[in-house]
């Protein structure tokens, strides 16, 4: 194929690894990334479990709707929702969480944002890429609170639940799976697919 006749998005591969082509503006839908409509509806499922994830979580230290926080612990009823998290972390860098216990005030307000808008974001699949950003963070600094390497009574020395957390919203992410049962399309014009995506 002759320069001429080839197509402006195949003769620059690397454009569309960031998303956008800067020659035709294109943007990277998830069509463009999953062809199969089953793999599209099962990636969109996973996105809105883990969204929902944070967003239960949110709303039981909020409310104390008495499933890990009770009624007389919620945030509304002067409770902490990191305090008790923080000040029982174990492991090689419990030390560390439990110093910051102190200052749960300021960490209550940056973890319940945190889980308000990750799960927003994954259900309403506006913004997916910075909450799997954020999602992820939040889930690295659990796990390292946590951290399972010398722990009796662990069942894994190395990985847990958080890894596959993460795993999940880095997954949907990259695969643009808001498109699908989401507000990914419609975001995706406004933001294109910048890290806000």
């Amino acid at each position: 194929m002759s320069e001429r006749t080839a197509s402006p998005r195949s003769t620059s591969p690397r454009s569309t690894d960031r998303g956008v082509d800067a020659r035709d503006g294109h943007v990277t839908m998830q069509t463009d990334l999953v062809r199969s409509s089953f793999a599209r509806g099962a990636l969109a499922f996973l996105r809105i479990v883990v969204g929902w994830i944070f967003l239960w979580a949110f709303f039981d230290k909020l409310f104390g709707l008495g499933y890990s926080t009770p009624g007389e612990r919620a945030w509304i009823n002067g409770g902490s929702p990191t305090f008790g998290f923080l000040d029982n972390a174990g492991g090689v860098f419990g030390g560390i969480f439990q110093s910051m216990a102190g200052a749960a005030p300021f960490f209550d307000w940056i973890f319940m944002a945190g889980l308000l808008g990750i799960g927003m974001a994954m259900i309403t699949g506006a913004g997916v890429k910075i909450a799997a950003i954020a999602g992820t963070a939040l889930v690295f600094m659990m796990y390292l609170a946590s951290f399972p390497f010398g722990q009796e009574g662990q069942s894994n020395p190395i990985t847990t639940s958080h890894w596959l957390e993460a795993a999940a919203m880095i997954t949907v992410a990259a695969t643009r799976a808001g498109d699908t049962l989401g507000l990914g399309k419609w975001w995706s014009r406004i933001v294109g697919d910048s890290w806000l995506r």
